[in-house]
């Protein structure tokens, strides 16, 4: 984990926004990063007196862009934007995320085609080194001319106004804290205000984060289902590498492959490879590898948009300077919409939806036990009827995947209009991330509960064991989680290891190499 991250020219990836959002790790910028800003910054001003209209430079905004600002007002037209801008609505966002934000917006800056001073960043970062967090409300941003809303929170802490959120969770006036702290408030030049709020900047912190959760529940989701094939008594002939080099799909391979792994050396398959009247187990185990392949090569997908955008700058206007024959320029574009990041979000949604599916049909399979050759009591407790054991994990499994169904449905894909129409296709990329956000944390309850089956599942079958990995795996459940022997509150348990599942570090990731981002192993 990184402890101190710089900020120079190129991409920054999940990796680091992950460590400074989440564990605080140091921020500094690159000498040269510097001079591109202060660079940038010069054709800013040298555009001031050519006499020409330079959108949010010298005009007003959005619909607004064809009035023009007078030279003594090009500062307070700053100003004002942010103050207006600020209209977000409902809960704050959690401090990663506003945490990760401030870094990336830092980043672009520093990449020196904003036209903002060096000051801006700097305070950012100053910002981030002292833990002073601006308070942003979730809901405002429809994700095209930049996460405006949410950004103009930000920023009105960094000009002393506002508010932020201290270390305890309180919310106080971002003028006390910056003094406190001894942090000078920005005074905002021309473009400055603009460029703090026309970028992606909440999304891709939102996406950057998701897809570092999103590995972790990928590891845990193959966990289980490894683990629920041998507490199910259910083959491993499926996984045979041949089948997936038949396919020609690199996710089902890739998953496959970690399966063998998983229960490489597992005691349980050998004791019923022969005389098992079963033919074939259901899909939900067999079809396993498909499944979660194709959800594993969908956040491929989704982590290479991803780390694209956190290299990417999403302001409006772009400052380029002279270079070669091309002379220094200020563009107006298109940068600022979502939507590069807002459809694999939505797909990042989709894909949870079937890790948490496939899942939550598994924990049935084993709950019902329906066969008798699994040699599992009904809801997997020593006396049924007397004990319900862990019947409604499953009730519970079902309405969190009840609740992702409607989450999965993109938000892309609908369309409102805003600024009077000049701003007529937008993205909606935050509430994207806000249902990809949920319905991971709605997945990584229904893994946990079929983990908790599982591993319950694998005691019916002692002193027979499973694979080296699930063993290791079910050791650390049973260091937090006892056998159920009697029924008690299993909310608890459910809690307990969604918490582990957070932490990569509960299992190896070197059993799941290539699934997630990396290349295919093994496979053509």
């Amino acid at each position: 984990m990184h402890t101190q991250v710089v900020i120079d020219e190129g991409g920054q990836g999940i990796g680091a926004v992950e460590a400074v959002a989440r564990h605080g790790a140091k921020v500094s910028i690159a000498p040269a990063a510097v001079e591109r800003m202060a660079a940038s910054r010069r054709v800013v001003e040298g555009c001031l007196s050519d006499g020409r209209a330079h959108y949010g430079i010298n005009t007003g905004f959005g619909s607004l862009s064809r009035t023009r600002i007078a030279d003594h007002d090009v500062a307070a037209l700053q100003r004002n934007l942010i103050r207006s801008h600020s209209a977000g609505v409902g809960p704050l966002l959690p401090v990663e995320t506003v945490r990760g934000m401030m870094f990336l917006l830092a980043a672009s800056l520093a990449r020196g085609k904003s036209g903002a001073r060096p000051v801006i960043a700097q305070t950012l970062v100053e910002m981030l080194n002292k833990g002073v967090t601006p308070a942003v409300p979730e809901t405002g941003s429809v994700g095209a001319s930049g996460d405006l809303a949410p950004l103009a929170h930000m920023a009105l802490a960094c000009i002393g106004e506002g508010h932020v959120v201290t270390d305890t969770g309180a919310v106080q006036p971002a003028a006390d804290a910056l003094r406190t702290a001894g942090i000078a408030a920005l005074v905002l030049e021309a473009k400055e205000g603009l460029a703090m709020i026309n970028g992606t900047h909440l999304m891709a912190a939102q996406a950057a984060l998701l897809v570092a959760d999103a590995r972790a529940l990928m590891r845990a989701a193959i966990t289980a289902a490894a683990m629920s094939i041998d507490a199910a008594r259910a083959t491993d002939a499926f996984l045979d590498a041949r089948v997936y080099e038949a396919r020609a799909q690199r996710g089902p391979g890739l998953v496959a492959a970690a399966m063998r792994e998983l229960l490489a050396g597992s005691e349980i398959l050998v004791s019923h490879r022969e005389d098992d009247p079963r033919v074939q187990d259901p899909y939900s185990f067999r079809c396993a590898p498909a499944v979660l392949g194709a959800a594993a090569d969908a956040m491929l997908y989704v982590n290479g948009a991803v780390e694209r955008e956190l290299a990417a700058v999403t302001d409006n206007p772009l400052v380029f300077g002279p270079e070669g024959k091309a002379e220094a320029s200020i563009i107006s574009a298109g940068n600022f919409h979502g939507m590069p990041v807002a459809i694999p979000l939505d797909t990042l949604a989709i894909a949870v939806s079937h890790i948490a599916g496939i899942s939550e049909r598994r924990t049935f399979w084993m709950l019902a036990a329906y066969e008798k050759e699994s040699e599992l009591p009904h809801y997997l407790t020593p006396r049924p009827a007397l004990n319900s054991g862990l019947m409604i994990a499953q009730y519970t499994a079902a309405a969190c995947c009840n609740e992702i169904i409607g989450l999965a449905a993109p938000a892309s894909v609908a369309n409102i209009p805003t600024s009077a129409g000049i701003e007529d296709y937008n993205s909606f990329g935050p509430r994207s991330a806000a249902k990809a956000r949920r319905a991971l944390e709605l997945a990584t309850h229904v893994v946990a509960i079929e983990i908790l089956c599982a591993a319950q599942g694998l005691e019916y079958h002692r002193p027979l064991r499973s694979g080296r990995v699930i063993e290791l795996a079910h050791q650390r459940i049973r260091s937090v989680i006892p056998v159920l022997t009697d029924d008690r509150p299993i909310a608890p348990d459910i809690g307990v290891i969604s918490g582990l599942m957070r932490h990569a570090g509960w299992m190896s990731a070197a059993h799941f190499d290539g699934v997630e981002t990396g290349p295919p192993r093994g496979i053509s």
